[in-house]
């Protein structure tokens, strides 16, 4: 679930935004007064939105965007004028004031949604072999080829079916046939 962290400068105005976010659906993780709190409850978090304005009590939204660990998006609520300054800015979306609330909740969702495609691609990403992981499968093909007179496309789908079968990667399996085998 991705985190949404509220910094506006008034401890009122964060609690309010807080509250509409989170009668809105949005789970809310807190609501701050200064980039140094958003810094300290984000270290707990893998990653998140940050709803601020332009200003906290001890930094711009600018210098809280360089700190924020990797993960982190800034939703920043300001003038138009602020706004047109940080459109070339990365990693920001921009909502100007005054913000109506179903503009401010479809952005937020919008962004979540964007955010979780993004680990969803992440994880399904098939993890690259090292070369000497590599060479362990091939090694092991060549083996079944030479004495169990296999394709490399059946030697392939043995060792799969039987890391399948078995519970391990395919490296593990290919260390087996090569024990087995010697």
């Amino acid at each position: 679930m991705t985190s949404v962290i509220v910094a506006l400068p008034k401890i009122e105005d964060a609690k309010n935004m807080k509250n509409v976010l989170v009668r809105n659906g949005v789970s809310v993780a807190g609501a701050c007064i200064t980039g140094a709190q958003v810094l300290a409850l984000a270290d707990n978090l893998n990653d998140g939105i940050v709803i601020c304005g332009y200003k906290m009590a001890d930094m711009m939204y600018s210098q809280l965007q360089e700190y924020l660990p990797a993960g982190f998006e800034i939703l920043l609520m300001a003038s138009s004028q602020v706004i047109s300054e940080s459109m070339t800015r990365s990693g920001v979306v921009c909502l100007t004031m005054p913000i109506k609330i179903h503009d401010l909740i479809g952005t937020i969702n919008m962004m979540i949604q964007a955010m979780e495609l993004r680990k969803r691609k992440r994880r399904a990403k098939p993890k690259e072999r090292s070369e000497k992981d590599a060479e362990l499968i091939r090694d092991a093909k060549a083996v079944l080829m030479r004495r169990n007179h296999m394709t490399e496309e059946e030697a392939h789908r043995y060792i799969q079916k039987c890391s399948m079968d078995s519970g391990t990667n395919m490296v593990e399996t290919a260390q087996m046939v090569l024990e087995m085998m010697k």
